[in-house]
Parts: structure tokens; sequence; C-alpha cells
């Protein structure tokens, strides 16, 4: 008799089997529809991974203008023309500058310097300097995004680099 109880109450193999291929193949759906959404989101054309660091340029600025504040390189991504890309630059947690490129004459905010080449390419190095006007005398913090231009979409920004 109380073999017949311990049978009624136990799970049949077959049934657990049933319910953990049912469960696998639940689990197998979730990661497919995820899977699915995130290739989707990428299929604009013009999905690139970029990296980028931010350098002290070494010296400590003063009241002048026109001094440089920091290095950019690209460390990872496609080759950006100039005409498609907008360096902007905020200093001490103030409002973001959009700096003049290379190819543009200097402003009084703050300027891209390059190799002259007319792009921005993988290991280049470029310098973010102050226009005519004075950005940061003495010791500052600065932060610096990279935008599209034709999307104003965020392609990088950098964590807080202090000037010394």
């Amino acid at each position: 008799m109380q073999n017949e109880n311990r049978n009624e109450e136990a799970v049949s193999p077959v049934i657990a089997t049933i319910l953990m291929v049912a469960i696998t193949v639940v689990l197998a759906g979730v990661l497919y529809v995820w899977a699915s959404q995130l290739a989707e989101g990428n299929t604009d054309g013009d999905f690139s991974m970029y990296d980028f660091s931010v350098t002290d340029a070494s010296g400590t600025p003063t009241s002048a203008g026109e001094e440089a504040l920091v290095f950019i390189a690209m460390d990872n991504g496609d080759d950006l023309s100039w005409a498609s890309v907008i360096v902007q630059l905020s200093a001490d947690d103030g409002v973001y500058t959009t700096c003049t490129n290379p190819n543009e004459a200097v402003d009084t905010g703050c300027a891209v310097g390059d190799n002259d080449d007319g792009s921005w390419t993988f290991g280049e190095e470029v310098t973010v300097s102050e226009g005519s006007s004075d950005i940061c005398a003495g010791p500052c913090s600065v932060q610096v995004k990279v935008l599209d231009r034709s999307s104003n979409k965020l392609i990088y920004e950098s964590t807080v680099v202090s000037v010394l």
C-alpha cells in the first residue's frame, strides 16, 4: 500500500521530460526574439563601432586663447570625413561648444586641428584647442563629444579629463 501511495505522488519521468523540453523551447524562443530585435536595431547601414581616447595636451593653460587642451585619438572605427562629424567641448561642466573642424576658419570657441588630410582616420590623434577666446585658464576639467553631423547622433562622449 505504501508503494502505491509513493507512485501516485511521484512525478512521472515522461511528464518531467515534457516539462523540461517545454521550458527549453520557451527560453529558446525568448532568446530568438531578443536577438532578432537587437539585429533589427543595427540595420541602418551605417552601424560602426567607434572608440576614442582623450588625454591632456600637457601644459597648464593660461588666460590666453589658442592653447591646446586635449588630444583625441581614434582607437577604433571607420574613417570620418570632417564634413560629417561635429566635435564639441565642455569646460568645467559648462555648456558644450561646437568646435571648428580643421577645414574651417578658427572661431572664438574651440578648434580641432589634424594632419590636413580632410578626414579623421583610425589611429590618428587630433588636437582640440581654444579658439581666439580663453576657455580654460589654469587647471580645468574638460569633456568631449563627437557627433554625426547629418543625424546629430552621438558617436562618442568622453569622461571628464583634467587639463593641468
